[in-house]
């Protein structure tokens, strides 16, 4: 018999769209862990435009951020093949997350097919739209996915995610190895 120990990883996400109106509503977008901010974006405001797509990768031995990489893909045509590429490299049982922040659809046609085979399909996602996911590589029935398609509707409600996800005896057994 196997015993097993289960700790926890709570992640909670905020996505968001641009708007002609930022002088008066303000967008904000951010990643926590365990409750403690780790990423933080807003439209016109005190913390950087990431415009685009943020991917975060969680290790799941300590439910902190192990990396993170921004693809501007309303500014650079090429930042989908990237995006698509990294993600591609990435391994089975990799814990990602995604953040959109201001524009990521312009240029995203290169990654959406990867997206979509990692549970989070965002085609349908339009100009200043927004989306965020929880996902785990090898696994898109795992993944969490919340979206606005529109700028209207993204000004109205921001996607938002909060997830718990249970740390396995292997994860901290790889955590006390390394």
């Amino acid at each position: 018999m196997l015993n097993y120990v289960s700790e926890g990883c709570s992640i909670e996400t905020k996505a968001y769209g641009g708007n002609d109106y930022y002088d008066t509503i303000y967008m904000y977008g951010y990643l926590k862990l365990n409750g403690v901010t780790v990423w933080q974006s807003s439209f016109h405001r005190e913390y950087p435009n990431e415009r685009g797509a943020t991917v975060f990768i969680v290790d799941m031995s300590t439910c902190t951020l192990a990396e993170s990489r921004t693809y501007d893909t309303l500014g650079d045509v090429g930042a989908a093949a990237h995006l698509r590429d990294y993600l591609q490299g990435l391994s089975i049982g990799t814990v990602l997350v995604g953040i959109s922040a201001d524009e990521a659809s312009t240029h995203l046609d290169a990654a959406e097919a990867t997206l979509s085979a990692l549970g989070a399909d965002v085609s349908d996602v339009g100009y200043r739209g927004a989306w965020t996911f929880v996902a785990e590589i090898g696994d898109p029935y795992k993944t969490v996915l919340d979206k606005e398609l529109t700028e209207a509707s993204a000004m109205a409600r921001q996607p938002v995610i909060t997830t718990f996800l249970e740390r396995t005896y292997f994860d901290l057994l790889q955590k006390q190895l390394s």
